[in-house]
């Protein structure tokens, strides 16, 4: 397999210059107050990065869910129609304002994706884990060498993760739903 040529942007974002054709772009997500972020486009380029939900200090409690129903709406208008979301499917959470925040952003997701017919689907985390190292409780520093050993440079685990999802979907799934 060919290791992407990655280049920022001015956003930030991890651009590979290697393409692999398919039919539709599709959308990678880790959720939480930092998402992470891989997306496929139908021209066979991928983008990765990461984005901030954090609540500001004046904000009421629905603003993140807000901002990333807002995030969703302008990576569909940029990239061209999204055809199929895979997101990280956390079973676990360390705390309950974590579980909290991450069930806020499911559900603003899958409502999302409904509304427009995007077909979306979780991958649990130990399949992730165990497709991109082999390990199915591999450590967050075990997720950022797996997507470096495939040329990527993410700024953290979280966007490492989103393009293991990504690797995941067009290994296993051809990319489809």
């Amino acid at each position: 397999m060919t290791q992407p040529d990655l280049k920022p942007d001015a956003l930030g974002a991890h651009i590979s210059t290697t393409t692999t054709p398919m039919d539709r772009n599709f959308l990678t997500i880790d959720l939480g107050t930092t998402t992470g972020w891989a997306l496929r486009s139908q021209n066979g380029l991928i983008t990765s990065g990461t984005v901030s939900f954090r609540p500001g200090r004046y904000d009421g409690g629905g603003m993140r869910y807000l901002r990333f129903q807002n995030w969703l709406g302008e990576m569909d208008r940029l990239a061209g129609p999204i055809g199929t979301i895979w997101f990280e499917e956390v079973r676990r959470h360390a705390g309950t304002d974590a579980a909290h925040v991450y069930g806020g952003l499911m559900a603003t997701l899958t409502a999302w994706a409904e509304m427009r017919g995007v077909p979306y689907q979780g991958v649990p985390v130990g399949t992730i884990k165990k497709h991109a190292t082999g390990k199915g409780n591999a450590s967050k520093a075990m997720m950022i060498e797996a997507a470096q050993a495939r040329g990527y440079r993410p700024a953290d685990d979280n966007e490492a993760d989103a393009i293991a999802i990504l690797h995941w979907a067009l290994e296993t799934k051809g990319g489809m739903a």
